[in-house]
C-alpha cells in the first residue's frame, strides 16, 4: 500500500467522487514544489496507490492538490473551488497517513484519517 492514501466523498450527493485528478508535491522551500505522484480517484472515490509500494517518504511539507473542476464538469455541477490544495506536515516517515477529502460545489473538509 501507498505511504500516502487519499478519497474523496461528495457530501451534497452522498457518494465517492469518481474521477477527481490527485497530484502530490513536496515543498523543497523558497516556493519550490516537486511533483512526486499523481493519481486519479476511483470507483470508490480512493486512490489506495498514489506512491508506488517500497517509497520511502521524505519528512516534511507535503501538498495534495485536488482538481475538483474536472470532477464537477462530468458530474454536471458548477462549483466554487476549482483545486483544493491540502498541505500537510509529516514528521514520521514510518507512518501510513491519509488524508481524505469531503467535498461539495461551496464547501470542503479535510482530516487525516486512519
Amino acid at each position: 500500500m501507498s505511504a500516502i492514501t487519499t478519497h474523496v466523498l461528495d457530501t451534497a450527493q452522498g457518494k465517492p467522487a469518481q474521477g477527481v485528478p490527485v497530484f502530490l508535491q513536496f515543498h523543497r522551500g523558497e516556493g519550490e514544489w516537486e511533483d512526486r505522484a499523481y493519481g486519479v480517484t476511483n470507483a470508490d472515490g480512493r486512490i489506495p496507490d498514489l506512491l508506488p509500494a517500497g517509497t520511502a517518504l521524505e519528512a516534511g511539507t507535503y501538498r495534495l492538490t485536488f482538481a475538483t473542476e474536472e470532477y464537477f464538469k462530468q458530474a454536471g455541477i458548477t462549483g466554487f473551488y476549482p483545486y483544493v490544495p491540502v498541505i500537510f506536515a509529516l514528521q514520521d516517515t514510518e507512518q501510513h497517513y491519509h488524508v481524505p477529502l469531503l467535498l461539495s460545489p461551496f464547501g470542503y473538509s479535510t482530516y487525516r484519517g486512519s
